[in-house]
């Protein structure tokens, strides 16, 4: 049968699969970075929660994809040296970002995430891989449903224009 065989972690990456979980790697350790940060800004408890459970989700992720790279020799892209603690008592205002701006920008970065878990299983020839990434996905439904309740009960969630329909 070739290079596809019945052991998917003994097939080849393909070019698209490299590159996919390269860049995933990449923008999630950028991610981890600014998440870091954001604990330091950010007053609420519940909303460092959720930044907590996101660094520990994307440095899993990372784990276990980096090793297929790696396998398949490939040097994972390099992560970002940790951010020390703060407390965001100590950030001037003019210069600390809000729960509300913090809680807009993980919304954002959740779809995006679920975006980039999609992209790269539509590529996938290497079940395993297509397998990690609709964890990935799965997971990061999950973590964004639960940061919609929160920025929902906070009074956070800013939406577009609501549609009312028009009664005749």
């Amino acid at each position: 049968m070739g290079v596809m065989n019945d052991n998917p972690k003994n097939e080849p990456l393909h070019y698209g699969e490299v590159v996919g979980i390269w860049a995933y790697v990449a923008a999630n350790n950028g991610l981890i970075s600014m998440y870091e940060a954001f604990v330091n800004h950010a007053g609420d408890k519940e909303l460092i929660g959720v930044l907590e459970d996101a660094i520990k989700m994307m440095k899993s992720e990372n784990t276990s994809v980096e090793k297929i790279l790696k396998e398949n020799g490939v040097t994972p892209p390099p992560a970002m040296p940790s951010r020390g603690k703060a407390s965001s008592e100590d950030i001037p205002t003019g210069a600390k970002f809000s729960d509300q701006e913090i809680a807009a920008i993980l919304g954002v970065n959740a779809g995006q995430g679920l975006v980039s878990c999609s992209q790269v299983m539509g590529q996938c020839s290497r079940e395993d891989v297509a397998a990690h990434f609709a964890r990935f996905h799965a997971d990061r439904a999950t973590a964004g449903a639960k940061l919609l309740r929160l920025t929902k009960q906070k009074g956070w969630l800013v939406t577009p224009p609501l549609h009312q329909q028009k009664s005749n």
